[in-house]
């Protein structure tokens, strides 16, 4: 299947699905949240997939936690600013094309069953190197004490761990 990505950052740039939805993930990439569930619980304050929802299954938008004119740190999960500026990930060289919205636009689209090695590889390094947050968190906190580290618990809810564990 072949998807074509017509939005406010892309167009004309066309993928193809050649694995199931949500299935067969590269073997030491083991994300805890689908993104629909990261969508529900309440990521990127609301206002990250507004204008290309149509690229993704319209499941995942049913229970998102969505802002339409601005980003609202209310539609978080943990109620608290959760984001910077596209213009200081594209600084860092955080963003890698083909995914000009960054990690979770990749995840999504990984997820959906696109491949393209070399990339997969490089985001799938970043992933597991957050991994070091959710170990702070349970070293630093007691169990399902949400109100510790909310920061932490979001950052990692962004990047598809369970913050409560």
């Amino acid at each position: 299947m072949t998807i074509i990505v017509n939005d406010k950052m892309q167009t004309n740039y066309s993928y193809e699905l050649v694995e199931p939805i949500g299935k067969n993930f590269a073997f030491d990439f083991t994300p805890e949240l689908s993104p629909k569930q990261m969508l529900a619980m309440g990521v990127f304050e609301g206002h990250y997939l507004n204008d290309c929802q149509n690229e993704f299954p319209y499941d995942w938008f049913e229970n998102a936690k969505i802002s339409l004119s601005k980003p609202d740190i209310s539609c978080n999960m943990f109620g608290l600013k959760s984001r910077q500026p596209l213009s200081v990930w594209q600084k860092k060289g955080w963003i890698i094309m083909p995914d000009p919205r960054g990690w979770f636009q990749w995840y999504c689209r990984y997820y959906m069953g696109r491949r393209i090695i070399d990339i997969d590889k490089i985001q799938i390094k970043r992933w597991r190197s957050f991994r070091r947050h959710k170990a702070q968190i349970e070293q630093n906190c007691s169990m399902f004490d949400i109100d510790c580290r909310k920061r932490q618990r979001q950052a990692l809810l962004q990047w598809a761990y369970n913050p409560i564990f």
